[in-house]
Parts: C-alpha cells; sequence; structure tokens
C-alpha cells in the first residue's frame, strides 16, 4: 500500500514510518519539522515539508501533486495516518488556544484534504487522555470519556469528528488509544531525540546524562508498593506496530474500530529510576517533591481488544528493553 504519515518526522511517527517501511508499504511522510527532525526521516520514503495548518499544501500532497494516478482522478494514497496533533497535557492548560487551533483546526484540514483526495481509511493517533481520571482498572474503551485536560479534550473531539465523516464521506478510521509511550527503536535505526520533553523517561535520561541536576518524583505516599506512581508504558516499537495492523484491519473488514495500545503492566517511578540507575551505571539524583494535583497512584490499560481484534501484543514494553533503546538512542547523541 501507498501511506501518507502526517506527523512522520516525529518521535513516534518516525516509528510508525520505519514500520510501514519494513513491511515494504511506500511511505509518504508530510511534516512542518516543529518538533520532529530531518534526522528521523528514511531514504526508502517521500519527504513533503509542510503544514497542516496550510490546507493548500496538504491537499496537494494529498493528492499527490503529479502523480499518474492522480492526474487519472485516482487516489494515490490507500491510507492516512495521522500524527500531527500537539501532545503535552500541561501546555494544553495554559495554551489552549495554540492547542485549538492546530489539533481541531488542523485535523479538520486533514480530513478536509482526505476526502477531496479519495482516501477512505485513516489511522488516528488518539490517547488515553480521554479517559480522565480512572474510574476501575484496568481501563477498557467502555471506560467513561472525561478529560480532565485540554490535551485529552481535543483528541476526544478528534474521535468524534471521524465518526461524522465515517457517516458523511464513508471514511474508515482507527483511533488507538495510547497509554505512555517508551523507548526507542528495538534496531537502533532511529536516534533523533524528542524536543522538549516532559515524559518520564526522557527526563530520567537527560538526568543520567548530565543535562538536568536530578529527576523530580511527584509524590512517594501514594497506595502502591513504593509508594510512587504507577503507569503503564508501551514501547514505541510496540504502537508502530499498532498503526500497521489497524490499517491492515480496516482495509481487509472495511471497518472502523477503536482500541487501546498499552503494556497492561504497571511500572512505578521509582521502580523506572532503579532500572535505568542498573542498566546506564549512573548514580541518577532523584528528590521527592510533592504530589501533582489530579494524579492518580495506578493506571494500567486493558489491550484485549487489540489483542482480539488486531492480534496484536506489546511484545518490547518490558522495564529493560524500554530502559535499553532509550538509553542506547541517549548515548549515541552524546557521541
Amino acid at each position: 500500500m501507498n501511506i501518507l504519515i502526517v506527523g512522520g518526522a516525529g518521535y513516534i511517527g518516525s516509528h510508525v514510518a520505519r514500520e510501514f517501511l519494513d513491511y515494504g508499504h511506500e511511505v509518504t511522510v508530510y511534516d512542518n519539522l516543529s518538533s520532529g527532525l530531518r534526522k528521523n526521516l528514511f531514504p526508502g520514503a517521500v519527504f513533503i515539508h509542510g503544514d497542516i495548518l496550510d490546507y493548500h499544501a496538504l491537499l496537494s500532497a494529498a493528492r499527490g501533486g503529479s502523480d499518474a494516478k492522480s492526474a487519472a482522478g485516482m487516489p494515490l494514497f490507500d491510507g492516512l495516518i495521522h500524527l500531527a496533533a500537539f501532545k503535552a497535557a500541561g501546555e494544553s492548560m495554559l495554551k489552549p488556544e495554540k492547542y485549538s487551533v492546530n489539533n481541531i483546526n488542523g485535523t479538520i484540514n486533514i480530513l478536509n484534504a482526505a476526502s477531496e483526495a479519495g482516501i477512505k481509511k485513516v489511522v488516528f493517533s488518539s490517547s488515553a487522555a480521554v479517559y480522565g481520571e480512572p474510574e476501575y482498572l484496568p481501563i477498557d474503551e467502555k471506560h467513561p470519556v472525561k478529560p480532565e485536560n485540554y490535551y485529552g479534550f481535543t483528541k476526544l473531539e478528534i474521535e468524534r469528528f471521524l465518526g461524522w465523516y465515517e457517516k458523511l464521506r464513508g471514511i474508515r478510521y482507527a483511533c488507538l488509544r495510547y497509554f505512555n509511550a517508551a523507548g526507542y527503536d528495538v534496531k537502533g535505526r532511529i536516534t533523533g531525540l524528542e524536543q522538549n520533553p516532559a515524559n518520564l523517561f526522557p527526563v530520567i535520561m537527560e538526568t543520567a546524562c548530565g543535562m538536568r541536576s536530578e529527576v523530580q518524583v511527584l509524590g512517594n505516599d501514594y497506595d502502591t508498593p513504593d509508594g510512587t506512581g504507577v503507569r503503564d508504558y508501551v514501547h514505541v516499537s510496540d504502537l508502530a506496530a499498532g498503526h500497521v495492523a489497524a490499517l491492515d484491519y480496516i482495509s481487509r473488514k472495511d471497518k472502523s474500530l477503536m482500541v487501546n495500545l498499552g503494556s497492561e503492566t504497571g511500572l512505578s517511578v521509582m521502580e523506572i529510576i532503579e532500572g535505568a540507575r542498573r542498566i546506564s551505571g549512573k548514580p541518577i539524583p532523584a528528590r521527592i517533591t510533592g504530589r501533582r494535583p489530579g494524579d492518580p497512584a495506578k493506571l494500567t490499560a486493558s489491550s484485549r481488544l487489540a489483542h482480539e481484534l488486531l492480534g496484536w501484543t506489546a511484545r518490547y514494553s518490558d522495564l529493560d528493553t524500554l530502559i535499553k533503546t532509550t538509553w542506547a538512542a541517549y548515548l549515541k547523541n552524546q557521541g
């Protein structure tokens, strides 16, 4: 298949692009490089530098420019992968305008361009942030959706837009509700680091490399085995495999779907820090600070539906693989 990956130069997007290339698909990456990196682009993929807020450029890319199929009125792309939303939950509460324009307006542009170009299959990188405070664990797809930050709200609205475009334009879609993405390509082919990361794994690695003085542990009095928060971390290579499986599913079944992608295993903050100390050999100073308001003690996924429908499983989401692949990427950037 010929795949258009919007946001394919970013942290998750580059892994998704690599996965589709590994399966022998043709790949075109459309990215404005605001957070993506040129070093995360692959020679086997076509790259178009463009912004999702530039509708004419986006539509031109979706139509395939001067491609013969496009000139004949046939859709060039068999599917579109949407990974171009802003994703910092904390920032979204401070800058809702930024998230409205990019995530909402940008997605409407993507869906309109897909519709106009005749692309009938879309895979969207959604988020477990749509669920909000957990009412039960593990969280499955039937859990109420009550996002507690504006980022999660925008992801939920995008899911709703997709539902309407299916009804009105016949676009089949897959919404993949990620839990916490971590790790790097297990074969070491992707080394471009996230820009201005706020997630735990890169913060720990930056501390190990001396780029930060310490890791702040937000609370150690939770009802968990070591008192620190427990979260579900899923390896980015596993997420990438989920995108390939999801597009294959909606292509074969002609049905839309919405599934969680998580490891179904909780890792605590201190468990990850201790694992990083063991694997890196670095002291990694950590300081206990107060809890962050609204943080639950534990958050884990049920990915049973992804197992059943997609045959998907989290192959690389164990603690050691998450840490080793991330540490390898940071070491390469340290020279």
